[in-house]
């Protein structure tokens, strides 16, 4: 069976903004500049990657619906052969359909059906093989089937019963309402999930009792968007985050992630660069003292109704 706290870093390297060509984090088009192709995504992700390895990430996260993100992380697997120990974990239930097109008018397609979760489990495990050790639904909400479906919950059982972790991302305002729902999902009289990844971050927390709860249970908990899609980082943070971190020393960013870090359920944070100054910055949240930093911070988180609001805005770019 899954043992939910995997021996892994607490920092894990993201690459919903690396394996395709637009996204919605605010300077995801500054970072990347013109070039966008493929190969230059590629050459991109193998930077990071390496840059990250090296800080001592030593798990990635990808996704379907991550454009060719699975495909570059297999490439860069084979190209560096003496890398053994890097845990992957994926998700299922989007498509990438923006056909490596920046403006095209969808994106991403959502379908959290029975037969998607075994094409797309296929898929991932053509590619990616025994690495991928933990599989999750993608971006499960109160709307959502999935935690209703018995018969995609069987299969999702049989994986959790050859050991592979079955998780679940979550996303808008009723977050908490799916975690502590999916905490009481079972099959065969054992729980189905060991993990979610659920949005956190200093304008958005109101999942903390919930994910409280999961990690309580034994599930293993992951941040993302931790930055809140740029809004927490570089001259979009919000002024009293800057100030902090001056006063500090550190970057806003920094600041936002040594907060994540610092929780008393001690989650793996998802970070999500493009560029290794983005991943140097991130990475001096190592050095702050999230602890003494969270009380300066804890009164600029906004309604979940608002936060959802104001990201669902987002461009892609």
């Amino acid at each position: 069976m899954f043992t939910a706290r995997q021996p892994v870093s607490r920092l894990a390297l993201g690459m919903a903004a690396l394996g395709r060509p637009s996204y919605i984090t605010l300077d995801h088009a500054e970072a990347l500049g013109d070039d966008r192709s493929v190969e230059a995504l590629r050459s991109r992700s193998f930077a990071v990657l390496d840059a990250a390895y090296s800080a001592g990430i030593r798990h990635v996260d990808v996704a379907r619906s991550y454009g060719l993100a699975e495909d570059f992380l297999e490439s860069w697997l084979e190209a560096r052969g003496e890398v053994s120990d890097v845990f992957v974990s994926s998700k299922w239930g989007y498509r990438y359909v923006g056909d490596w097109q920046v403006d095209a008018q969808t994106h991403e397609a959502k379908d959290h059906s029975l037969a998607t979760f075994r094409e797309q489990w296929t898929e991932t495990r053509s590619r990616l093989g025994a690495r991928v050790q933990l599989y999750q639904v993608h971006s499960v909400t109160p709307e959502s089937p999935v935690l209703r479906d018995r018969a995609l919950l069987e299969h999702l059982a049989e994986l959790r019963d050859l050991g592979i972790g079955v998780g679940l991302s979550t996303s808008g305002p009723g977050q908490s309402a799916v975690v502590r729902e999916a905490l009481g999902v079972t099959v065969g009289g054992e729980p189905v999930f060991s993990a979610v990844q659920a949005t956190w971050n200093l304008l958005e927390s109101s999942t903390t009792e919930a994910l409280s709860e999961a990690a309580a249970a034994g599930w293993w908990v992951i941040i993302k968007e931790v930055l809140a899609n740029g809004r927490l980082a570089g001259s979009a943070a919000p002024a009293p985050l800057t100030a902090l971190a001056d006063d500090a020393g550190t970057t806003a960013d920094a600041v936002a992630i040594a907060v994540a870090l610092a929780l008393p359920w001690r989650p793996t944070v998802l970070l999500g660069p493009v560029s290794i100054a983005q991943l140097s910055s991130n990475l001096a949240a190592l050095c702050a003292d999230g602890n003494s930093l969270a009380g300066c911070v804890s009164g600029m988180a906004q309604s979940p109704a608002a936060y959802w609001e104001e990201r669902s805005s987002l461009p892609w770019h």
